[in-house]
């Protein structure tokens, strides 16, 4: 049995192999902008939404809702981003319950051009928002003894997210393989409903990840932040008038 998709050769031009992983990212893709193309071709007011354009709009306002909570920057624009990451992996995993269908997330070359889509992510986010200079300038905080260890960090987020991705996906098909020989009837189900839990838990940790690194990069100075002792006091139009005196009792005695 082969686990992963890159071992599932179907026909090979000029020594250049065409395995599942190019196939099944191809399929995921077409339907993905298949679904989006069928959904938006009747966006317009005068028409009454569907019931598959109100779950899809269901979903984006759950992602922008999430990406609001961990970001106020850009929003939409991150949410073009990792949003599209976690509909790529999500419906990658989901359709690990079709027969003979081997999920590109189960590839490592897919997790990792995946993860390397969010380290190319992030300081295009941060340059465009900041700036080079204050972009830059995050690697040697709070010293510059720290410049190193910043750029170890860059990295090693990229790799975290690829090998957690893969690990998590695999292990789910290599115990789904074990138990299919030990019980062929009961516990393939059980692990394929596992899996489907484990595929969308994991996509929404990667794109909340995606998500919190492009948030720490496009984030706003300290200096820039103004404290509450700075802030502008209200001037004598906007103060409250004073309240006004009572007249003096007037004078009852005749005049001379």
């Amino acid at each position: 049995m082969q686990f992963s998709p890159d071992n599932i050769i179907y026909f090979t031009i000029g020594g250049w192999g065409l395995n599942a992983t190019i196939v099944n990212t191809w399929i995921v893709m077409a339907l993905l902008v298949g679904i989006s193309l069928l959904v938006t071709r009747n966006l317009r007011a005068d028409v009454p939404p569907s019931r598959l354009r109100t779950a899809l709009e269901v979903i984006v306002k759950a992602i922008e809702s999430q990406i609001e909570e961990i970001t106020h920057n850009s929003v939409h624009r991150v949410m073009y981003f990792a949003g599209s990451l976690f509909l790529f992996i999500a419906l990658s995993n989901l359709m690990l319950i079709i027969p003979r269908f081997s999920p590109p997330t189960a590839s490592l070359s897919t997790t990792v051009a995946l993860a390397l889509s969010v380290l190319g992510a992030v300081p295009v986010f941060g340059i465009a928002s900041g700036g080079v200079k204050h972009y830059l300038r995050t690697f040697i905080e709070p010293s510059i003894i720290m410049l190193p260890f910043n750029i170890i960090g860059e990295f090693s987020r990229g790799i975290s997210l690829a090998i957690r991705l893969y690990g998590n996906v695999m292990s789910g098909a290599v115990i789904a393989a074990i138990l299919l020989t030990i019980a062929p009837f009961f516990f393939p189900v059980v692990m394929d409903m596992l899996g489907l839990l484990t595929g969308m838990i994991q996509a929404y940790i990667f794109a909340i990840l995606a998500t919190v690194y492009i948030s720490s990069a496009t984030a706003e100075e300290p200096s820039a932040i103004q404290p509450p002792s700075a802030m502008k006091k209200p001037s004598a139009l906007q103060q409250p008038a004073a309240p006004e005196q009572p007249l003096a009792p007037a004078n009852n005695e005749d005049k001379s």
